[in-house]
């Protein structure tokens, strides 16, 4: 396994703990579809949130939530229905990022939305 993907999985084995503590309920991780793979499936609140995990070393690249492109919403938002669809679940979703450096974590509530109408299956 690359060095790259350790990080990421120890990063997300990390942001687990950290969204345990502000009250997610983790239901599924790293978890696969044809459109693409959504690192954190939680419960909170009342919503099904579906978390990208984005860790920086530094902020020479930009802020960890920058690297969640358009292209990678439509990938995760395509995904979640899925996993909704599968799963027979209906109800509110959310889109989450966990952004993570050397310092620590912040949690980016409704970091991006579907839009209604726009997804078919």
């Amino acid at each position: 396994m690359s060095d790259t993907r350790t990080v990421g999985f120890s990063k997300e084995d990390e942001a687990c703990a950290y969204l345990k503590k502000h009250g997610y309920k983790i239901l599924e991780r790293n978890f696969r579809t044809p459109f693409g793979e959504i690192d954190i499936i939680a419960n909170h609140k009342k919503d099904i949130v579906f978390i990208e995990v984005k860790y920086r070393k530094s902020s020479f690249s930009g802020a960890p939530q920058e690297a969640v492109t358009k292209s990678k919403q439509q990938k995760i938002i395509k995904s979640a229905l899925s996993y909704m669809k599968q799963k027979r679940i209906n109800g509110d979703m959310r889109f989450d990022i966990v952004a993570a450096n050397d310092t620590g974590f912040e949690i980016i509530e409704s970091a991006f939305t579907a839009e209604q109408g726009r997804y078919y299956f």
